[in-house]
């Protein structure tokens, strides 16, 4: 990577054909972005969820109890729908209109928490006032329900309406990072590998970059830190990443607070990301804010908690996919000579060794031909990480296998290893014993709990997070664990499985 030509504001930049598609579509939409189009998308959802929870409550499910009231039926929803702009009101309150512009992973799972509370309250307000004013008596049994379906149909229409945003051209963000050195270009690299994230990567800002990764595409050096607010204008550059630039703190500093009326979202990356994990609080001295990173203890209560969960869960999976099971396994034999079942030895909690199950997906003699077939690991090129092991495209791998894969079917005999107690529903990724002797010192916290069918690696990226990333994902999720988040990584998991996306472990 060279430092870039002194900046000269103009609209010939070196800047891909998407980010000139995006400009455009700009100026002919009068500066509809990501924000404008999601708080929109987001409140007809909210909308179209409640009045479609209200509309089958009151006319698809039966309830033997009389309607009792001074009101008849169609009185009662035209009173709901005259309060709906309070139930607008009260998801602004909570803040779900306004997270999806300024946090590029956002998504319906994080919001599920602050929707059911929101319905809760809501729900049971609306009771409560309609019962004290005698304006309605809706029965105990109808409020209930309505609590339960708007949770759910709320939650199901902001997915959709997230799906649909994110497929238009205004959804995406052009962003620039400051700093072209190691930090920034890692940045840049995971940015490029989820293009969920709705990021349209303009380029670095440096005065003095490093030499340019070589999967990071065609990412140039847009100009200085002193050409750094004139790019935000010409590019109508919606977020800026400061990640560790050669720039003096104070000249940082002062950078950030002349960014403040251009209406850009600003990201930094902390010093200390490699041990900074998403359930990070703040707390200030004197007004000064400190990171604070507790200290990683998982009680008796919590462990067990987790096993209760997993227990019931997985014995539920096995009952609810066993026509799925039984149905693969025919098709696996009919496939394939070989057996049905594929099972490999991985290290465990506490370094304790299991063999994992899951469908075979590879012909019988796979490990046999995987000494022939080491030229085409694509971490065995350059820029690759020989310790891991993929082939695009493997040729040993069934026509039965390959839709396995794909929809992360073959994974589902590991519902078994949970029951066991050898692996939990959300976990670490259960590394073969190949992988586990390149883990050392503090990523060997990573086994203090119990492998998992999914996690942090296997929905955040997969085989393109280098192994050292891996590990460090794994620890973070080891020593911030919480219930919460395990119930995020699982909403997660749902849509990738159901778009297709490979999650092997």
């Amino acid at each position: 990577m060279t430092v870039a030509e002194p900046f000269v504001p103009r609209l010939d930049l070196p800047i891909d054909e998407r980010t000139r598609d995006l400009l455009e579509c700009r100026r002919r939409s009068s500066g509809v972005n990501r924000g404008w189009l999601v708080r929109r998308a987001l409140l007809a959802a909210d909308l179209v969820g409640l009045t479609a929870a209200l509309l089958i409550v009151e006319f698809v499910l039966p309830f033997d109890q009389p309607r009792v009231g001074r009101v008849d039926q169609l009185l009662e929803v035209s009173l709901f729908l005259l309060s709906l702009p309070v139930w607008v009101v009260m998801a602004k309150l909570y803040g779900l209109y306004d997270r999806d512009e300024e946090r590029t992973d956002h998504s319906t799972a994080d919001d599920f928490a602050d929707i059911f509370h929101m319905v809760t309250v809501g729900t049971w307000v609306v009771y409560v006032a309609l019962r004290l004013s005698g304006l309605a008596n809706p029965s105990l049994a109808r409020v209930a329900t309505f609590w339960v379906v708007a949770a759910g149909l709320v939650a199901m229409s902001r997915a959709v309406s997230r799906a649909y945003c994110r497929r238009q051209l205004a959804y995406l963000q052009n962003t620039v990072i400051v700093g072209a050195g190691e930090v920034g270009q890692t940045v840049a690299r995971k940015f490029l590998n989820h293009p969920e994230y709705g990021i349209n990567l303009v380029g670095f800002v440096d005065d003095q970059p490093k030499r340019r990764r070589d999967d990071l595409d065609d990412l140039n050096v847009l100009g200085g830190a002193s050409d750094l607010r004139e790019i935000v204008r010409v590019l109508d550059v919606d977020r800026i990443v400061f990640a560790f630039s050669n720039e003096p703190h104070a000249a940082t500093v002062d950078l950030i607070r002349s960014l403040k009326n251009l209406n850009v979202q600003i990201d930094i990356v902390p010093r200390l990301f490699d041990v900074v994990g998403p359930g990070i609080g703040f707390h200030t001295v004197e007004g000064l804010p400190m990171l604070g990173i507790s200290p990683p203890r998982l009680s008796r209560s919590s462990r067990l908690l987790k096993r209760c969960l997993d227990a019931v869960l997985s014995l539920f999976g096995l009952v609810l996919f066993a026509p799925v099971i039984l149905a693969v396994a025919i098709a696996i034999k009919l496939d394939s000579s070989g057996p049905v079942f594929f099972r490999q030895v991985r290290m465990g909690r506490r370094g304790r060794r299991f063999r994992i199950w899951k469908f075979r997906t590879m012909t019988i003699d796979a490990e046999q031909r995987k000494p022939a077939l080491a030229h085409l690991n694509k971490h065995a090129r350059k820029g690759g990480d020989p310790r891991m092991f993929k082939i695009h495209n493997d040729p040993r791998i069934t026509r039965v296998g390959a839709f396995l894969r794909r929809y992360s079917l073959d994974e589902l005999p590991q519902l078994l290893n949970v029951l066991l107690g050898e692996m939990s529903l959300v976990g670490p990724r259960p590394l073969i014993l190949d992988e586990d002797r390149h883990v050392h010192e503090w990523g060997r916290e990573r086994l203090n709990l119990k492998p998992g069918i999914t996690g942090p690696w296997q929905v955040l990226g997969r085989s393109n997070i280098p192994f050292e990333e891996m590990v460090r994902l794994d620890y973070l999720y080891v020593t911030g664990w919480s219930l919460f988040r395990d119930a995020g990584l699982i909403a997660r998991t749902v849509p990738a499985v159901l778009r297709g996306r490979k999650m092997h472990v």
